[in-house]
């Protein structure tokens, strides 16, 4: 594989934005042990997945809430409040970007994303004006780590595997795109993405200090 990737490829959950569902039903049920329940038992991740793989919420929350229609109303709310899933920007990554793009370096993302959500998310966030193409899986029905997304990137940003540098939290998903000839880097913070871009030629080192992002906590979402 060549070591001189010449694009970049994001991911959007937990690289770019803070999400966890909790950030959501913490502000709907009071009792932790009960927010631990829900979570764990009714609208789980792994549940919330079938979003992401392209399955319409009007099939999913009507079935969720049939067979718990005690929490319905908390899956309505998954429904028309998940930006709230969303708690800020994860500190670092949005400035790198920003420096990425303006090294004139093609810049896309790939991210698990139910199309519906994504739709309303993506109008909120600026950052996203910086890529040339974001995949999202909900609207292609076909979710990382398949191999078959990775395929659809290729495509649609013309670009062959070995000229891709991926960003993503999660092992499975670097492991797939690796499997594929992509460069791939697992996140764990913005200083090693930074060092990690440095060192493959993406940024200069003489530009590489340490990201800040403007620190919005006491901004209200």
């Amino acid at each position: 594989m060549s070591e001189s990737p010449s694009a970049v490829v994001f991911d959007i959950g937990r690289v770019l934005f803070d999400w966890n569902l909790r950030y959501l039903f913490e502000k709907l049920i009071d009792k932790p042990e009960q927010l631990d329940w829900f979570l764990a038992h009714v609208l789980t991740e792994e549940w919330h997945y079938q979003t992401d793989a392209g399955r319409p919420l009007d099939e999913m929350v009507p079935e969720l809430s049939a067979r718990f229609p005690d929490h319905a109303h908390l899956v309505e709310a998954y429904r028309t409040r998940f930006n709230e899933t969303v708690d800020r920007p994860i500190l670092g990554t949005h400035a790198l970007v920003r420096r990425v793009a303006d090294a004139g370096l093609p810049l896309y993302a790939l991210t698990n994303f139910g199309a519906e959500f994504f739709a309303g998310f993506r109008p909120t966030e600026p950052i996203f004006e910086l890529f040339a193409d974001i995949v999202v899986s909900g609207e292609e029905c076909v979710a990382k780590p398949d191999p078959r997304i990775y395929e659809i990137c290729e495509r649609r940003f013309g670009r062959a595997p070995q000229d891709l540098f991926f960003i993503d939290d999660n092992a499975a998903n670097v492991a797939a795109a690796r499997e594929r000839g992509w460069h791939a880097h697992l996140f764990e913070g913005a200083e090693g993405l930074e060092a990690e871009l440095v060192r493959r030629g993406l940024l200069a080192a003489d530009d590489s200090r340490a990201p800040q992002d403007v620190d919005d906590s006491a901004c209200p979402r």
